[in-house]
């Protein structure tokens, strides 16, 4: 491989890079150049940790033969269970542990490899193998992502020439600067929508990021907070009280996704969460889709809250629409993307009723309005309430609960 060939494929890598190709786009794109220039890969893969609250990291394949079954793999912490054993039995460990950057092992020649993915890589016919780590200054590390990571392999009966493997680890640094380039914008992505929420992450993203940059809307919102949550706080031990919350955020932030609602804020035990999907109705009829939703995960956690011994409750729920202002809201350093206005305050305490009326979901007068007309049959009135801070009293309903499930 000369080196003309060589330059080519990096100004390549440069271009993709820079354009934001993904990963496996990089790396299809990576492997079959270095075919078409003489180097005889027969397969290949590349992976970089992550900053993402379920995954570890991902993993791209790529082989010669065609597409692969799974072209990305996403896995889990590699401290415990079956990928802890994986991880502790493979080159990249090995190496990691002995502070080298390269391993080469001549499948060919070996009778034995020494690492259970390089026997079977010789059994299926590879012939040299090739890992290499490329290594993040602390300043270029996010989170557990401080090395890129790939491996090669060939089948040709002689294996990787010498220049063949001068030439991989030289284009190596390329590839995982792009890779790099291409995880970083999914981090992003990632941290804002976990910590934003869908909706406000796509505004922030796309250079909403100046304060007082608001628009007024008008939306359906929701408020809900667990049932007794003081009481319980100050009864249940200490270690119990994380958990408890993380179980009933789950299924109350599941089903305003699964309806298509976004969630802006988590307050302790409260959220708050708008849907702005459609027009009114259809954003209302969301919103009480969601609390059916949530009242057949709460019957199913509670019961396993109940046999473990934890504490169990419910979730009050308030449900409003009016207008808001949506944006930025702060100081010129630390900045909230969020709703602000009267029907903010107003949706908390229709929520804040629930305790007094005994009722587990309660509905403005305005939300009711603006239902379809065979979802307001569902609703029944539970009084005109003077709500606190707020000026004007209005009617409260509920929903039929021998309606349920029937709209």
């Amino acid at each position: 491989m000369n080196e003309a060939k060589i330059t080519e494929i990096e100004t390549w890598l440069d271009v993709q890079g820079l354009s934001g190709s993904s990963e496996t786009d990089l790396m299809n794109g990576f492997c079959q150049r270095c075919l078409d220039a003489g180097i005889r890969l027969d397969r290949a893969n590349a992976f970089v940790d992550t900053l993402h609250p379920i995954y570890e990291g991902r993993v791209f394949l790529w082989r010669r033969e065609g597409e692969v079954e799974r072209a990305i793999i996403e896995y889990g912490s590699s401290r415990e269970g079956e990928s802890a054993s994986n991880w502790q039995n493979s080159t990249f460990y090995s190496m990691l542990n002995a502070g080298e950057d390269e391993m080469r092992v001549q499948l060919g020649r070996e009778n034995s490899p020494g690492f259970r993915h390089l026997v079977t890589l010789k059994e299926e016919g590879c012939t040299d193998y090739l890992a290499l780590i490329n290594r993040f200054s602390s300043e270029g590390t996010i989170g557990e992502m401080d090395c890129f990571y790939s491996s090669w392999s060939t089948d040709d009966p002689q294996g990787f020439r010498e220049e063949d493997v001068v030439a991989i680890r030289r284009m190596a640094r390329g590839l995982g600067l792009a890779i790099k380039c291409a995880s970083l914008t999914r981090i992003v992505q990632t941290l804002a929508d976990v910590y934003l929420g869908h909706d406000a992450a796509k505004r922030v993203l796309a250079g909403r990021i100046n304060r007082g940059a608001a628009e007024r809307i008008e939306a359906v919102l929701w408020y809900s907070d667990l049932r007794g949550y003081t009481r319980i706080s100050d009864t249940a031990s200490p270690d119990a009280i994380i958990p408890m919350l993380n179980d009933y955020a789950e299924v109350v932030i599941s089903s305003i996704y699964e309806a298509g609602g976004d969630v802006l804020k988590l307050m302790g035990d409260g959220i708050l969460a708008i849907f702005t999907n459609g027009n009114s109705a259809q954003d209302c009829a969301a919103a009480l889709e969601a609390e059916y939703l949530l009242r057949k995960r709460l019957v199913t956690l509670n019961q396993v809250r109940y046999a473990d011994g934890a504490p169990a409750t419910d979730v009050y729920l308030g449900l409003h629409i009016g207008e808001v202002f949506y944006g930025n809201i702060g100081s010129d350093t630390r900045l909230d993307f969020t709703v602000v206005g009267p029907a903010v305050n107003e949706v908390s305490r229709i929520a804040s009723m629930c305790r007094s009326v005994d009722q587990d979901i309660l509905i403005s007068d305005s939300f009711a309005e603006a239902l379809p007309s065979e979802l307001r049959e569902h609703l029944v009135s539970v009084g005109r309430y003077a709500l606190r801070g707020v000026g004007r009293a209005q009617e409260l309903f509920t929903r039929d609960r021998a309606m349920v499930g029937k709209q």
